[in-house]
């Protein structure tokens, strides 16, 4: 029977569908394949590398937009027996067309960077979307720097985001590996020097020595350049003794020597001592903290014995341990080796206490000599000074000092003039008092200025107003002050021995709490010329000479102590 007689028996109707499933396509892309690497029926040779690679257009095309642009358009490529490809490697290229004609592909560490970027120029996006995939399960402190190169430049955001969080978060596993090792300088000084470093200073300068040590005899000279960008004054005083100062290469630095004397003197001085180093990196683990103490809140009658400290660059405000035993007024207050110092007071007038940051406490220490209140107390090289105030005899001239290594008081040369109330500061080596009460009726403007290597007072130019209840704090070699009900910020410069006014308040204030920190001038709270009190807080920049309206303070407050310390915060 022939064929079309047995096609007759077989009804009309019947059909058959035949799907050989991904077989067939696998087996059509081998044979593909095969006639690639033996040059059948190609028709185009890439030229990569110094190497050549025989293809098919239509197979190239189906792949690749590149290819499909290149042969399909009107590209001179579509009439050229031979195409050049720059900037792909012969490897690269080797691994992609496996991938084009199989559709398979063994990645690794090894060829996954350069497949990749051939994959991205011939816009083979299967390939480098499986590229991607795979670097972003195979992160780690090894690869996580070039590979966060690699995303930067390629615009691979979830891949960067990545990296960046290894990195910030586990940057003494990533400074170990050879990737950090071999980097430039700059590199590293740009690494060292991220806000986003979510690690201690210790493990930087590790990082910085572990890099220089690397290869001493080529790098020794970066140190001064590394360790000028770091906060070293706030390192642990046993890393920084024990690991810095005994390594041998920072030693043997000329150049390292002033910045390891700056250190030592933050660790005697406090935040007498300032400089971009001893200002807080954000991700250290330390923040400058304005700590408010005690005061009166909306009347005058009321004595608080609270303890709150803000961070101002999260506006967070922490309660602290109250002041101890009692409210007080009129007391004195300030920062020393980054404790603060409370002094006096009209109730237990001779008293002083020490609050330790590191432990989060109030100490007593050895009380005044004589007993006073509406005075102030200034650290200055080291020691505490009290000046003026008042007693059970009336306002005070006499002036005592503070060793806080023998928990010792003694007196020193009396101020020229006894005031209370009076604004007192400490400014390149040498203590201010300005204005002040010198009766229950009269003001001065009289600044007396006091010399600790000579022991003696001397008057320096008058201020341009006769006030009590002000406040003075230092900043960069200028000195500020306000209250008195004044509504101008005014500084003096000690250099020049000028006055000026450099910013206007919104109100006249008094008794205002007047700190530092992060390098502006801060104004807290403070009574208004109906005699209550204010929650207001104001930020003066001296670059911009710009004042700021910030978030008020929890309560209304007056007569309170204001200080900044720096202080290891939870990351």
């Amino acid at each position: 029977m022939g064929f079309s007689a047995i096609s007759e028996l077989i009804d009309s109707r019947s059909k058959v569908s035949l799907c050989s499933g991904s077989s067939h396509a696998e087996h059509v892309l081998k044979v593909l394949n095969a006639y690639r690497r033996s040059g059948t029926l190609t028709d185009v040779v890439l030229q990569v590398d110094g190497c050549e690679f025989p293809c098919h257009r239509a197979t190239l095309s189906a792949s690749s937009r590149f290819f499909c642009v290149m042969f399909c358009g009107s590209f001179k490529e579509r009439e050229q027996n031979a195409v050049k490809l720059e900037g792909i490697s012969r490897k690269a290229m080797e691994h992609l067309l496996d991938f084009v004609y199989e559709g398979k592909l063994n990645l690794d560490q090894e060829n996954v960077k350069r497949v990749f970027q051939a994959a991205d120029q011939l816009e083979v996006t299967a390939l480098s979307e499986a590229c991607v995939n795979f670097l972003e399960n195979n992160v780690s402190p090894a690869n996580c720097l070039g590979l966060m190169d690699l995303a930067g430049l390629y615009s691979l955001g979830p891949l960067q985001d990545q990296c960046q969080d290894l990195l910030y978060h586990n940057f003494e596993e990533v400074s170990k590996h050879e990737e950090l090792l071999n980097s430039t300088a700059a590199r590293v000084l740009e690494l060292l020097t991220c806000e986003q470093m979510r690690v201690p200073e210790e493990v930087l300068v590790e990082s910085a020595l572990r890099w220089v040590h690397y290869r001493p005899a080529d790098r020794k000279h970066h140190l001064k350049e590394l360790l000028e960008q770091m906060s070293l004054p706030l390192l642990d005083p046993v890393f920084f003794t024990g690991t810095l100062e005994a390594d041998e290469l920072v030693m043997d630095c000329p150049d390292c020597r002033s910045l390891l004397r700056e250190a030592r003197m933050y660790h005697v001085y406090g935040r007498e001592v300032s400089s971009p180093r001893t200002k807080p990196r954000r991700g250290s683990g330390w923040a400058e903290m304005i700590v408010v103490i005690g005061g009166c809140g909306k009347n005058s009658f009321s004595r608080l014995s609270l303890m709150e400290k803000l961070n101002p660059l999260t506006g967070v405000w922490i309660s602290s341990p109250a002041l101890p035993g009692y409210p007080k007024s009129d007391f004195a207050a300030c920062e020393l080796q980054n404790h603060i110092y409370l002094s006096g007071g009209k109730l237990n007038s001779a008293d002083v206490w020490r609050f330790m940051s590191h432990i989060n406490q109030w100490v007593r220490v050895r009380g005044l000599c004589k007993g006073r209140w509406g005075h102030k107390m200034v650290s200055l090289c080291g020691k505490l000074y009290v000046t003026g105030g008042f007693n059970s005899s009336g306002r005070l001239s006499a002036v005592e000092r503070y060793n806080p290594h023998e928990n010792t008081w003694t007196s020193v040369c009396d101020l020229l003039l006894a005031v209370s109330s009076a604004a007192a500061v400490a400014c390149d080596g040498k203590l201010y008092s300005i204005g002040g009460a010198v009766s229950d009726h009269t003001n001065t403007d009289k600044v007396q200025c006091y010399d600790p290597v000579t022991n003696r007072w001397t008057y320096v130019r008058s201020c341009p107003f006769s006030q009590r209840s002000l406040s003075a704090v230092s900043l960069n070699g200028l000195i500020y002050v306000t209250g008195g009900l004044l509504n101008e910020l005014f500084c003096y410069t000690p250099s020049t021995d000028v006055w000026s006014s450099v910013a206007v308040l919104p109100v006249k204030l008094e008794s205002c709490g007047l700190t530092v920190c992060d390098g502006k001038v801060y104004v807290m709270g403070g009574r208004d010329e109906d005699s209550s009190a204010v929650d207001h807080i104001w930020d003066f920049h001296p670059t911009t000479g710009k004042l700021t309206v910030n978030k008020p303070l929890p309560r209304r407050l007056s007569d309170h102590g204001c200080v900044t310390i720096t202080q290891r915060i939870s990351q």
